[in-house]
């Protein structure tokens, strides 16, 4: 069972996800360190436990406002072996480009892909290095249908982004994961939404998925270095 950190840069800090509602996301207040920079953070974690690759979600470029590039350019630089997910709102080969590094993975969200088409020129361009964000908010799933229903069209690794979930408290989506680990057995699947504890993890390991992405239950001590540590014999 893998444990991917996530880091919400929002306005050139870390903020606190919270079932989506970016608006008002506010810096985030951690029991690992005192600030809420980006340095700040990625050292507490890495610090917490040697986590080999790192979720970052640049809320400003997924809405179009702006992007966080120089900052995740000097975390690539501070951290030469780390190996980042970045969902920047892809949707078009400028923002391919722009996020190109050879340990950066784009992370393509459902919400900020138009239509099926736009998807396969995106997909084509990340020879195979991109990773298939499925994203359902309150009012369900966001993005093309056609992706959705046909598993046959995801890479091999794909997260399903549950916002309703985020900074919930409320755990996994389990039927969800339920539903869509039996859709694609042979894909690796990664939880993103709702992991609270040790147990959360055990669960999702049983069910079939490969890891899940973590900010709250790292940030309030609920998965510490022992847990983690604990995970290898998944």
């Amino acid at each position: 069972m893998q444990v991917i950190p996530v880091v919400d840069l929002m306005n050139g800090v870390v903020v606190h996800a919270r079932k989506g509602n970016r608006a008002h996301y506010q810096p985030i207040l951690s029991s690992l360190c005192q600030g809420s920079t980006v340095s700040d953070i990625v050292d507490a974690l890495l610090g917490l436990y040697p986590f080999p690759s790192l979720y970052i979600a640049d809320l400003d470029a997924i809405q179009q406002r702006g992007h966080h590039r120089p900052l995740v350019g000097a975390l690539l630089d501070a951290h030469p072996s780390l190996e980042i997910w970045i969902d920047a709102g892809t949707h078009s080969m400028t923002d391919i480009e722009l996020w190109q590094h050879e340990r950066i993975r784009p992370v393509l969200g459902t919400e900020s892909i138009p239509d099926i088409n736009i998807w396969h020129q995106l997909s084509l361009a990340c020879a195979n290095r991109h990773i298939l964000s499925l994203d359902f908010t309150f009012a369900g799933y966001q993005g093309p249908e056609e992706l959705l229903e046909n598993a046959s069209l995801w890479p091999q690794e794909v997260i399903i982004m549950s916002l309703p979930q985020v900074g919930s408290n409320n755990g996994p989506d389990i039927d969800r994961l339920k539903e869509l680990r039996a859709r694609a057995p042979n894909h690796q699947l990664y939880a993103a939404g709702g992991t609270r504890h040790l147990a959360d993890l055990q669960l999702l390991n049983q069910l079939g998925i490969k890891g899940s992405l973590v900010a709250s239950a790292l940030h309030q001590g609920d998965l510490d270095t022992a847990s983690l540590h604990s995970l290898g014999s998944l």
